[in-house]
């Protein structure tokens, strides 16, 4: 039998489904540490997926409750836009990855995870991140842990962001 250490995971298989949206939740608690947000705008939030697929993955969310496109108002989509290329920024500073998944989920049967709350994926990736694990087990490493990626996010965000 293969074992892979993950205790962190434990939470999101053995946890009670959070009441009402994961994201509106988010951006009504006060404590930013807490939920990962590593930058707030006015009209949208960056925020750590908590069970990523690899260290650093990004999340930027309208502020407002929306699950498509084109109910998103202008300066949402601004916002969230430059949002995403300050989470480039900063992440390339942060982690040093090689490149980027940038990417969006509309509908469940798409991968979104949070159907009726449209998001973007932010996801660094490195040369040889796809490794034997992911190829043989089904099974992502992910090297760092989600505190320390988000205090390295937070001092990038706030001392280089050219959007925000």
């Amino acid at each position: 039998m293969k074992r892979l250490w993950a205790p962190w995971r434990i939470e999101y298989i053995t946890g009670e489904p959070e009441e009402g949206c994961l994201f509106c939740n988010a951006m009504a608690e006060k404590d930013d540490r807490k939920r990962f947000i590593v930058n707030r705008g006015e009209t949208a939030f960056a925020m750590l997926n908590k069970y990523p697929y690899i260290g650093g993955h990004l999340l930027i969310v309208p502020a407002r409750h929306v699950s498509q496109l084109k109910k998103l108002k202008a300066n949402e989509r601004a916002e969230i836009f430059d949002m995403t290329i300050d989470a480039v920024d900063a992440l390339k500073r942060a982690i040093r990855p090689h490149g980027f998944n940038i990417g969006i989920n509309i509908g469940r049967v798409a991968g979104a995870g949070v159907p009726g709350h449209l998001h973007v994926h932010v996801v660094p990736r490195w040369d040889g991140d796809n490794n034997f694990m992911a190829v043989l087990g089904d099974t992502r490493m992910i090297n760092e842990h989600l505190e320390h990626i988000y205090d390295k996010l937070r001092a990038n965000w706030r001392e280089n962001a050219s959007h925000s």
